[in-house]
């Protein structure tokens, strides 16, 4: 008898370290598919709003009304940044570059001042940068405005296919993971179907029978959810140390959005998967529970 009682708790315990690990597991593939979406907008916004939209301003072009086309760029709602380049320091520039100088064999400087304005991510798209060049044009310092669309469209439409897939990776993911904690709960919570029904007949609420189960999942989602981070944390980890991924890739944002994720999921599956298995046997008679 003794040996069978001792048995008994070692099982229950078993069940659960195994549903813990299960469920950590399924969270840290939740939170990694979270972490890629994530980081790919980051890339996403951190090259669009790197690229120049060089405004050529004319030899003619005198300090004030280059301050004044300056502080119009400086306060448009599109811009993010805006820097002078003089002739002289295009020329510097050129000569970086190329390793040519123009001056020497011309004997004049041919490079133009320019305003270098660096775009809001939301604003780095064909359609708004046309836009935007048409309301330059109404400035009559401006020689030109010159601008990558095609590395802009190649950019927009790659981070776009990229996307597409980790958000049905990430759906994908999710329908298998609900699938997977609602088993492994489900599984945890059979070994006291024959507890639950002998509440049950004694006239226990079924909120009251609910309730130790609903807060147990609530423990093992946060202790899932904290064992899938910290294998997230060394994945990451790995990864910067490793291939050299720089801080830029990893916002701090972005840290606290799959933090979130990945505990409100833990919580909520488990709380969710606990509330129908136990809701299961209440309905179950007696008789039944010998028999699944």
């Amino acid at each position: 008898m003794s040996k069978n009682r001792t048995t008994k708790p070692r099982k229950i315990k078993s069940i659960h370290a195994t549903s813990t690990i299960s469920m950590s597991l399924v969270l840290f593939l939740i939170g990694l598919v979270s972490l890629l979406l994530f980081v790919a907008r980051d890339m996403g916004v951190y090259v669009k709003e790197n690229i120049n939209l060089s405004v050529i301003l004319s030899d003619e072009t005198t300090p004030t009304d280059r301050i004044r086309i300056q502080k119009y760029l400086e306060g448009a709602i599109y811009t993010k940044s805006v820097e002078y380049v003089s002739k002289d320091d295009a020329l510097k520039d050129h000569i970086a570059s190329l390793g040519e100088n123009p001056k020497e064999f011309l004997g004049y400087n041919p490079l133009k001042a320019s305003l270098e304005v660096k775009l809001k991510a939301a604003y780095a798209n064909p359609d708004s940068v046309a836009v935007i060049e048409n309301k330059l044009k109404t400035f009559s310092n401006i020689n030109q405005t010159a601008y990558q669309k095609d590395l802009v469209s190649l950019v927009n439409e790659n981070i776009r296919k990229v996307s597409y897939v980790l958000l049905g990776l990430a759906i994908a993911l999710l329908l298998v993971s609900v699938t997977l904690i609602h088993n492994t709960v489900r599984i945890s919570v059979y070994s006291n179907r024959f507890l639950i029904n002998t509440m049950k007949l004694v006239g226990a609420s079924k909120s009251f029978i609910r309730k130790p189960y609903l807060i147990r999942g609530v423990i093992n989602g946060l202790v899932s959810a904290f064992i899938a981070l910290a294998l997230l944390a060394g994945a990451v980890y790995y990864v910067i140390y490793e291939f050299g991924m720089t801080a830029l890739a990893l916002q701090p944002l972005t840290t606290v959005y799959v933090i979130s994720i990945v505990v409100l999921s833990g919580v909520l599956l488990t709380v969710f998967s606990s509330y129908i298995a136990v809701g299961r046997y209440l309905k179950m008679k007696a008789n039944d529970m010998y028999y699944i």
